[in-house]
């Protein structure tokens, strides 16, 4: 397979260039004409943040997204699925409530929100995809509606891929309820019984009651635990974390078939904006401070060689010393870092590399790229 174009631009703005207009410009340069979006649907995903979360992309990037839809003359809505945890997202109508919230309105953004699965994350359309792993993907229905696919991505950080990517916000974004199921129901995590205080900060995050403190200390019920992950980033002592690094390689091919499932069969476009890298996930309630400084823009038609070209970007970027990237490495000062692999460092249990690597088996496309900074 060729090199994959991917188009760069930094977060550098000059009096006559603001960022969004360098947004647009990018797009343009990367070939964002080249789709007829002429009466076409345009899903355009993205995270809108959990309540309290501050590190998600500004509406404003999306309103650029939507109206250069529009100017071509389509007809553009921004979308996500419902989460499994709890939290702010976890039905259509609290999720539409923080999405307002953060900005995400349609005066702000100049489009409307549409929840992909539906009021209660049960809406979703079956993909058939005859993956390694997964054979029919449940997707957001009003995702799979669309004629035009666009993913619209905060990199940052993740407590079980690793790095939250393009790769991520489609596969995992756009399941449905019972697509996130699938994909995490693999990815078990386990308690280390000498660090667990009991303090139940795990179950009561859980939405399906799988921690259980008997004799003040936590155990996960795998038969009721999905695999989310987000015990493992809520426990003040560090005491849970996945139990198999081969569940979490499952994780990550799983999101790349699903990925497929997404995109296969329609024009599609993927942006990713390398900023505000917070080490965990926009789904936290909370969000840590960056682990690296911001980079900038990026935009490709094929998500493999954007995600390997954040992480390539990322990884070559200095830690910001007072964040857990930072204090990390403080504490292994001297040691030999395999590659010097920023997110390994932050989530030592994580394997992202496993999900480019299977995206690339099965055809979604490549690792090797062709950077063009603009």
């Amino acid at each position: 397979m060729n090199k994959s174009k991917v188009y760069f631009t930094t977060f550098k703005a000059t009096e006559h260039e603001n960022l969004l207009q360098k947004l647009h410009r990018l797009m343009k340069t990367a070939g964002f004409e080249n789709i007829d979006f002429t009466d076409k649907y345009a899903a355009i995903k993205i995270h809108f943040g959990e309540y309290g979360n501050l590190a998600f992309l500004r509406p404003n990037y999306a309103r650029v997204v939507a109206d250069y839809v529009k100017e071509l003359g389509g007809k553009p809505y921004l979308t996500d699925c419902n989460t499994l945890y709890v939290g702010s997202r976890k039905n259509a109508l609290d999720h539409l409530d923080t999405a307002y919230v953060n900005g995400f309105s349609p005066l702000q953004t100049g489009c409307h929100v549409i929840i992909g699965d539906g009021l209660k994350g049960t809406d979703e359309t079956l993909v058939p995809i005859d993956g390694e792993y997964v054979k029919e993907a449940k997707i957001g229905h009003a995702i799979m509606d669309a004629d035009v696919f666009i993913s619209l991505t905060h990199f940052k950080g993740h407590e079980m891929a690793g790095f939250g990517g393009t790769l991520k916000n489609i596969g995992m974004g756009c399941g449905s309820r019972a697509g996130k199921m699938e994909q995490h129901c693999d990815g078990k995590p386990e308690v280390a019984q000498n660090l667990c205080i009991g303090c139940g900060a795990c179950s009561r995050i859980c939405a399906h009651g799988a921690p259980e403190i008997t004799n003040g200390k936590a155990t996960i019920n795998h038969d009721k635990c999905v695999g989310c992950g987000r015990c493992l980033a809520v426990c003040p002592k560090d005491a849970i974390s996945a139990a198999f690094a081969d569940s979490l390689t499952l994780l990550n091919c799983k999101m790349a078939e699903y990925s497929l499932a997404v995109c296969k069969d329609r024009p599609c476009f993927h942006i990713s904006l390398i900023c505000d890298v917070s080490p965990n996930c926009d789904c936290h309630a909370e969000n840590d401070i960056p682990i690296i400084s911001d980079i900038g823009m990026l935009a490709s038609f094929d998500p493999v060689a954007l995600d390997q070209a954040c992480a390539d970007l990322c990884n070559k970027s200095e830690p910001v010393p007072q964040s857990i990237l930072g204090q990390n490495l403080e504490k292994e000062h001297g040691q030999e870092h395999e590659h010097h692999d920023h997110f390994k460092m932050v989530h030592p249990d994580t394997e992202w590399k496993s999900c480019i690597a299977h995206a690339v088996k099965i055809g979604l496309g490549t690792n090797e790229y062709e950077l063009e900074q603009i």
